[in-house]
This record gives structure tokens, C-alpha cells and sequence, in this order.
């Protein structure tokens, strides 16, 4: 397996289009890189850079301390795993797995040994005589993969290879490449815009917006502490609640005010040092209902839709013309129309510049 690592590496396509811009990030050996990110940020070009499908325009990227700018893909020594499959129809499961060592003319025993290898692996023995018209999704998808682990490269490439599966068939599949890394040890770069998939899979994660990084970390500290608000909003199902507002003071503490509503924050440790305009978020999972004691934190909300998931309720609502979602438990009668009161958690509040989004002290584990 092998090091990836990106130096200052920038992809403008013609017409001064910046796809990626200033990318300096490095791969560890045997780590599962996940780079996640809405349509149109970079992160398949990012990709496709490694591959060597796409030119670099400025910068290095270098794979086992080989800078690769100008190697050819082939020379690479990696294996793509696309979206599509990309299967060849004729050939049994066998034969497209083996296709690559054959043009590489391993000699037939290898071939074999490694596509027996691979097919255990992935559960397909029983499948390599048929050809892929015969099998489901989520089996042409391991075929996929079996082709890029018998070539036992140093670094596996994944472009959204779970977007053409239904919703059961991705979450069989997320957990099966992540068994497969942790079999393999292998040094993995997985590019989804799906946050589930990243959170669950990746051991870091890239977070991308218009061809910049906003952030890498490990899955729950970009949850934890996303370092902008894009991150706090794009980070976690559902999204994080933010209001935009403006900080002050009366005799029971600082007080947030939206201009539609307010809401008393108690003692809250550095608001002064804290700019007048701020936003601030709080996730689902930190709204409850206010008991009879609770004074500081709480909201007045009108409920708009109600959705059972079973083991939980996400509840939808305003407060003025702001919208809220809130995951409570599944026995509260709470109906369209109710008017409730919900206690943000204090203690789980995050604080973003009003102006750059950039995210503020105190951290969440400050307030109290």
C-alpha cells in the first residue's frame, strides 16, 4: 500500500474554471480517505487527478513518494472502482475479473489464484460463471470490486460507486467495502456526496465546497466541531438548525435575538468576546421539551409535520418564520398544529461569525 499526498495542487479547466484550488492534503498509508461535497466541488476531479483521467494544472501529487503529474495511468498502480459499473457484458464474472491481468499477462495460474482470492472474498465463487445480465446490482457493484483487488494495487479509487443501488443494497454495500478495507489494509480514496456514506465509511473525511476544502477530520469531530457553518450544515441528518442574530444582555444572562424572536442563553463563559452578530446552531438530536423548570434555551415552536421513523420522531416546526426540525422520542403525542416548547441544549451550542460563517468560541463543551 501506499502514502497519497497533494502539494498546493490546483485543476482549472478552460475558461479560467477553478475545480480545485490550493489542495494540500495528505492519504496515510492504509487509511480510508473519504472526500464528500455537494455536485459541482471538486471532488471527482480530485479523484480523477490521482487516476491520472485529469491533468494537474499547478502542484504535485505524489503515490509512494513518486510524484505522478506526468506518469500514465497505467503506470500508476492504482484501480478505479466507477459509479457505472463498467462491466464488459459478454464476459462471465470470471473473465472480468481476470481482464486486466490478462492484458498485463500475468500467467494463468496467478490469474486464477487471485480471482479465486478475490471471489471469496466478496462472497462471488458461486457467481463467476455467469455473466453480469444474471446478477443484481449489489453483485455487479462486488464484481466491480473484485476487478480492482486482484490487481492488489497501491491505491484503490472509488467514484460513487453505491449511487445505482437502492437504499437497502448501498447500506449492504457501505458495510461490506468497509470490511473489505479493514481485511485488506489498504490505502482507499472514496469520493461520495452522500454524508451517510462518509461518516460511516471513512476513517477521515475531506469536506469540499467550490473546489476548496473546508475541512478534514474524523467523522465525529467534523460533527463535534465543524470548523464553518457549511460544515455544521452539511455535516448530519437532519441538517443542524441555524438562526441568524444578534448577541445581547439582560439581568438573567446573555440573550439572542433574531429580530423575530428571542431566547435567553443564562451565563454564557466569553460572550464578550464574541462579535454583536453571530448565527447559532443546534442540532436535532439537542432540542427536547422544556419541563416547568427550565428557563433559559427555550423556544416556542408551532408544529408544521410530524414524521414517525419508529425508534424516533423528527418533528418540523417554526419559530416566527424560522424553520426547525427536532428528534425526539416516538412517544410523545405530538400533533400537526401543537403549539410546544423545546429547551436547546446549552451545553451542545455552536456559535458562527455572522459575516465569514467561520465558527466561534466558546466551543460547545464551554457553555454552560
Amino acid at each position: 500500500m501506499a502514502q497519497v499526498v497533494f502539494r498546493d495542487v490546483w485543476k482549472i479547466f478552460p475558461g479560467d474554471v477553478e475545480a480545485v484550488r490550493e489542495a494540500n492534503f495528505t492519504i496515510e498509508d492504509g487509511e480510508f480517505m473519504v472526500v464528500v461535497g455537494p455536485s459541482g466541488c471538486g471532488k471527482s476531479t480530485t479523484l480523477r487527478m490521482v487516476a491520472g483521467l485529469e491533468d494537474v494544472t499547478r502542484g504535485e501529487i505524489s503515490i509512494d513518494g513518486q510524484v505522478v503529474n506526468d506518469v500514465a495511468p497505467k503506470d500508476r498502480d492504482i484501480a478505479m472502482v466507477f459509479q457505472n459499473y463498467a462491466l464488459y457484458p459478454h464476459m462471465t464474472v470470471y473473465d472480468n475479473m481476470a481482464f486486466g491481468l490478462k492484458m498485463r499477462k500475468y500467467a494463468k495460474p496467478e490469474i486464477d489464484t487471485r480471482v479465486r482470492e478475490a471471489a471469496e472474498i466478496l462472497g462471488l465463487t458461486e457467481y463467476l460463471s455467469r455473466k453480469p445480465k444474471a446478477l443484481s446490482g449489489g453483485q455487479r457493484q462486488r464484481v466491480a470490486v473484485g476487478r480492482a483487488i486482484v490487481r492488489k494495487p497501491k491505491v484503490f479509487l472509488f467514484d460513487e460507486p453505491l449511487s445505482n443501488l437502492d437504499a437497502k443494497l448501498r447500506v449492504q454495500m457501505r458495510a461490506e467495502i468497509s470490511r473489505l478495507h479493514q481485511q485488506l489494509g489498504a490505502t482507499m480514496l472514496y469520493v461520495t456526496h452522500d454524508q451517510v456514506e462518509a461518516m460511516t465509511m471513512g476513517t477521515r473525511i475531506t469536506l469540499m465546497k467550490d473546489g476548496d476544502i473546508q475541512q478534514i477530520d474524523g467523522p465525529l469531530t467534523l460533527y463535534r466541531e465543524p470548523k464553518n457553518r457549511f460544515v455544521a450544515e452539511f455535516i448530519g441528518s437532519p441538517a443542524m438548525n441555524i438562526f441568524d442574530g444578534t448577541l445581547g444582555s439582560d439581568s438573567g444572562g446573555t440573550v439572542f435575538d433574531t429580530g423575530v424572536f428571542s431566547v435567553g442563553l443564562g451565563a454564557l463563559p466569553g460572550a464578550d468576546a464574541l462579535p454583536a452578530r453571530v448565527a447559532i446552531g443546534v442540532r436535532p438530536e439537542n432540542l427536547a421539551f422544556a419541563d416547568g423548570e427550565t428557563a433559559a434555551g427555550v423556544l416556542d415552536v408551532s408544529v408544521e409535520l410530524v414524521e414517525p421513523l419508529g425508534s424516533e420522531i423528527y418533528l418540523h416546526g417554526r419559530v416566527g418564520d424560522r424553520r426547525l426540525v427536532a428528534r425526539i422520542g416516538p412517544d410523545h403525542p405530538v400533533r400537526v398544529g401543537d403549539q410546544v416548547r423545546l429547551a436547546m441544549d446549552l451545553a451542545h451550542l455552536h456559535f458562527f461569525d455572522g459575516e465569514s460563517g467561520v465558527a466561534l468560541r466558546p466551543t460547545p463543551s464551554q457553555v454552560s
